[in-house]
């Protein structure tokens, strides 16, 4: 089975805009896991314009399905509020300072000693880690030389493609990618721009996907459609 997570850093950017506690980060997280979700995912960057260091550590207090926290290992406070709050799974992103949205994976062969080194420091305190990465078979491969669980493939670039209707094409680089990474025993997750449209396809090219990590796609259907029931029509998508 497939996992969802559920990415409520859209609910702190709304919340982050007019000040006050509305929209509820932490009952966002709540509703999520009422709602079906399998896990909740958050990323806090140093400016904390959306997710705020004390709202991971609030979530930590409630959280009764998975917990995931992205961010970049870079920036020390990161690191130490992974080892405060010890979620369920870590995902390194390679984003910089400043930077919008991520956009990339890590050069798992340029960047090898540093991610030995820092997945250690992660594994040693019991929680798994996930590293994001584009969908190359030698970042795979470089993936595997780190000590990482799990990759987390970049799927901007096929949501993009299958947008434009080019869905075999788009999908394919990513087959090659996490067929590779079976291969290697890694455990495999995706995300970015996945969305209602987009998911199916992916998952039935990809049936053995661990976890699929969402965020801006569904709290835009949510706005629309509802949050449980949003939550509910992204479960059924990889069912």
């Amino acid at each position: 089975m497939t996992k969802l997570s559920v990415n409520i850093n859209k609910f702190a950017t709304l919340r982050n805009s007019r000040g006050g506690n509305n929209p509820d980060v932490l009952r966002a997280a709540i509703n999520a896991q009422q709602f079906g979700a399998d896990g909740v995912t958050v990323h806090p960057r140093p400016d904390e314009r959306h997710i705020r260091y004390q709202d991971v550590r609030d979530i930590r207090e409630i959280i009764t399905t998975e917990f995931n926290i992205e961010g970049n290992p870079t920036e020390q406070k990161f690191i130490d509020l992974v080892l405060e709050t010890k979620p369920h799974q870590v995902t390194l992103v390679p984003d910089a300072l400043g930077q919008l949205t991520s956009d990339h994976g890590w050069d798992t062969i340029k960047h090898k000693d540093y991610l030995i080194d820092i997945i250690g420091v992660f594994k040693k305190a019991g929680i798994r880690v996930s590293i994001f990465v584009d969908p190359v078979v030698e970042m795979i491969e470089g993936a595997a030389l780190t000590g990482t669980d799990r990759v987390e493939l970049y799927t901007e670039g096929y949501a993009s493609a299958f947008a434009s209707g080019n869905s075999l094409e788009a999908v394919t680089p990513y087959v090659h990618a996490a067929n590779r990474a079976k291969e290697l025993k890694l455990g495999l997750n995706a995300g970015h721009d996945l969305d209602l449209t987009n998911l199916k396809y992916f998952k039935q090219h990809i049936p053995f996907l661990d976890e699929v990590s969402i965020g801006h796609a569904l709290v835009c259907d949510a706005i629309y459609l509802g949050f449980e029931n949003t939550v509910q029509l992204y479960k059924r998508q990889l069912a």
